[in-house]
């Protein structure tokens, strides 16, 4: 990994603040924004935190100034905007224009509470949800946003759990699903996680017009440990996740696995090899464009995953040195960025069909497609 890959576990600071004096880039000219198609949390050469708006061939075509490290992007259904999260515990968001036509605009986590870096709008593009933790009360809930009303919160939902991570809308554009990853923090303590040995980590089906739960699904006992964080949808309505073990190293299980709204939790069949050997993380997941195929990142391992989802069958692999971005590039094919700088399609035969990479940048966490 060269100097400037990211450190994934290191403590960002930042506010909205900082990124309201934060000078913005210059609009897209019609040409460059009709090209985009892919947005990706990075850090620049200066060191900066930043939001960049890649071709389909992983040029940079835009920078978005960030006032500190963010983590994943929301887009709306229209695919007109683009909302990043701060990473963990940051309390800043920022909507911006695909089109880079309208100044970003800022909104904050309320009192008590910040964002995990994650969010999705509502199918009609009018509302956000987005991951937080009540941190005095080791709370998860799902943060309500008016988008009309300049991303104003409006209420929120609990997600029955402790540290929910990724949320996903499910194809009855309904129904959310939210990844709780069972682990508690406190701003006061930075980054350290306070429970390990009481995790409880769950995955929570809820309804977006009540709030809610329609089912709750948990790990074994034995399994506690394995923090669901990551996940995606396949063609069937199964959600895919990724998970992190925070057990011991020697005691690492598998850690992808699926789940229905109906349907138990239940850990995909591993491969010859084990969890261990993914360095017992998982930093992103995605499907394919037809739904047919999930992605998994391990960034620690440097290896992406690829399983035909109606099997569960790994079907394919990738080397990509702390690679974790992963979204759809058409067909079974998949775009990978890593913290080196790195854009790469790939296929589940693991045939790379193109490769760039933009010196100077580090790719966060996640890739977004832009529709």
């Amino acid at each position: 990994m060269n100097s400037m890959a990211i450190d994934r576990r290191r403590l960002i600071g930042g506010g909205a603040a900082l990124l309201a004096c934060a000078p913005l880039a210059l609009p897209l000219s019609g040409q460059a924004a009709a090209r985009s198609r892919y947005v990706s949390a990075a850090r620049g050469k200066d060191g900066n935190y930043q939001i960049v708006f890649l071709s389909q061939d992983g040029v940079v075509e835009r920078t978005v100034p960030l006032s500190g490290r963010g983590h994943d992007i929301a887009l709306s259904p229209d695919g007109r905007t683009a909302v990043a999260f701060a990473r963990r515990p940051g309390t800043f968001g920022v909507a911006i224009d695909v089109a880079g036509r309208k100044a970003p605009e800022i909104f904050t986590a309320t009192a008590g509470h910040h964002f995990y870096g994650h969010g999705v709008f509502s199918t009609d593009g009018r509302l956000l949800y987005a991951t937080e933790n009540v941190y005095d009360d080791a709370r998860g809930v799902l943060g309500i946003y008016d988008i009309g009303a300049g991303y104003k919160r409006i209420g929120e939902y609990a997600t029955h759990g402790v540290g929910p991570h990724e949320v996903l809308m499910m194809a009855d554009g309904v129904t959310l699903c939210v990844a709780n990853g069972g682990i508690e923090t406190h701003p006061d303590a930075g980054r350290a996680k306070l429970n390990l040995d009481t995790m409880a980590p769950s995955v929570a089906f809820i309804d977006s017009r009540t709030g809610g739960l329609k089912s709750l699904h948990a790990l074994s006992a034995g399994l506690h440990q394995l923090s669901l964080r990551h996940m995606c949808g396949d063609a069937s309505g199964r959600v895919w996740f990724g998970g992190q073990w925070e057990g011991g190293v020697d005691d690492t299980p598998w850690l992808i696995g699926n789940v229905a709204i109906d349907r138990q939790i239940a850990l995909a069949e591993p491969p010859a090899f084990s969890g261990k050997e993914l360095k017992g993380y998982i930093g992103s997941m995605a499907s394919s464009a037809d739904g047919r195929i999930v992605a998994a990142s391990a960034p620690r391992a440097g290896r992406v995953l690829y399983f035909e989802a109606a099997s569960g069958r790994l079907v394919g692999e990738a080397s990509i040195a702390d690679g974790c971005g992963v979204a759809p590039a058409g067909g079974e094919r998949m775009a990978l960025t890593s913290g080196e700088g790195i854009f790469e399609v790939s296929s589940p035969g693991a045939k790379v069909g193109h490769e760039s990479r933009t010196e100077g940048i580090s790719f966060d966490n996640h890739l977004r497609r832009i529709a």
